[in-house]
């Protein structure tokens, strides 16, 4: 889930956080294009890049090739239907906004143009995020971010996620999501970045554990919509009120878990 990223990349006391969108741009080279392969195993988990547009492969090959920290995360399981899963998954705005309002954690995240977004974690980070190619199963991010610390001078750097997601069915015949998340974080201060690789096991650990958190999240946000069903909607009619169209899914989401069939009822159309 894209919420799952706000608080993404963290190195020791550093992180780097994530939203989602911005526009491709494309490289001046189309000769130079044509170099920027991407492997298609991340961690042992394949993915389709094959399809992404060579722009972006020169854009997220460095950060792969010549990365800071690798990680792989999962699958994690999350008790959602793949309609709903995917649902909150193309729903950032809606997603942050209710973990916000919950308590679940500080997270926050703006608009910046019709598929552009910026975010902050709530703990010194914030960045951007670009969806940079999407089908029933896989998701690909490029991301940019900065944290800023009393302690330390302020760190940039940029990463790349892999998500694969597989709905599965738990041991009591509910539907549910599996997520795999594989990652390459890379910070643009060489020096620091060089300093960090010689701690790449403790890196590691600490970025896995930011991740951790950011899926834990968004479960306790699914736990609360089959738990609290009226207390979501009322937060999520407080000012700044939800869209018509987010309310609507979220009322379809609460029919959901009450429906005796166990099935979504048709979607409504937002006027």
């Amino acid at each position: 889930m894209i919420s799952a990223c706000f608080p993404l990349l963290r190195f020791g006391s550093l992180c780097l956080a994530c939203v989602v969108g911005l526009s491709v741009t494309p490289s001046s080279s189309q000769a130079h294009l044509e170099n920027c392969s991407l492997p298609s195993l991340y961690a042992g988990v394949a993915f389709p890049v094959e399809l992404v547009e060579a722009g972006w492969a020169c854009r997220l090959q460095p950060i792969i090739s010549h990365y800071t920290t690798a990680n792989k995360l999962g699958p994690v399981r999350t008790p959602l239907s793949e309609s709903v899963y995917l649902d909150f998954l193309d729903r950032p705005l809606m997603t942050a906004s209710l973990i916000n309002r919950l308590g679940i954690a500080p997270y926050q995240l703006e608009s910046r143009g019709l598929v552009r977004y910026w975010g902050n974690d709530g703990e010194g980070t914030e960045g951007i995020v670009e969806l940079v190619y999407q089908d029933h199963t896989s998701r690909i991010y490029y991301l940019e971010g900065s944290h800023h610390s009393r302690l330390l001078p302020d760190i940039a750097g940029k990463a790349v996620v892999l998500l694969r997601m597989n709905q599965v069915t738990d041991s009591n015949g509910t539907a549910a999501m599996e997520s795999t998340f594989v990652y390459y974080t890379r910070l643009d201060n060489r020096l620091l970045s060089g300093l960090l690789s010689l701690f790449r096991p403790l890196v590691g650990s600490t970025v896995t554990k930011k991740m951790v958190k950011g899926v834990d999240s968004v479960n306790r946000l699914s736990l609360a919509m089959q738990q609290q069903p009226a207390r979501i909607l009322s937060e999520a009619a407080k000012p700044p009120a939800l869209t018509v169209d987010e309310m609507a899914f979220l009322q379809q989401t609460v029919e959901y878990w009450s429906h005796p069939i166990g099935t979504i009822p048709a979607k409504t159309v937002a006027p």
